[in-house]
């Protein structure tokens, strides 16, 4: 059984970073793609950014450019560090695991950007 841990989370004035970090355990096959989903209040939830198993990202286009995934020390984890944070960052974050026989969800963790 695949299982999702994030970790991160946090409140954070606007203009400041955060770094969330995934790790995935359990029979997880090598080709895969992990990333990041987040969903806000009443909204749906929406891609953050992805990386493949070749290295190849796909950021959200309200993040580009302020956001870097990349891949953990440790096998199958996954870090976002997240730069000039605005209060439309706010939402729950959660941690996708693609693979060719399943998907995969973390539980989420929160991000709260307020003065």
């Amino acid at each position: 059984q695949v299982q999702l841990v994030e970790s991160g989370g946090g409140l954070v004035q606007p203009g400041g970073s955060l770094t969330l970090s995934c790790a995935a355990s359990g029979s997880i096959v090598n080709d895969n793609i992990m990333g990041w989903f987040r969903q806000a209040p009443g909204q749906q939830r929406e891609l953050v950014a992805v990386l493949g198993g070749d290295g190849a990202a796909l950021y959200g286009a309200s993040v580009k450019s302020r956001f870097t995934i990349s891949r953990g020390d440790a096998k199958d984890t996954i870090r976002l560090q997240m730069n000039s944070l605005t209060p439309d960052d706010t939402g729950v974050y959660f941690c996708k695991l693609h693979t060719s026989q399943d998907d995969y969800w973390g539980q989420g963790t929160q991000v709260t950007v307020s003065s």
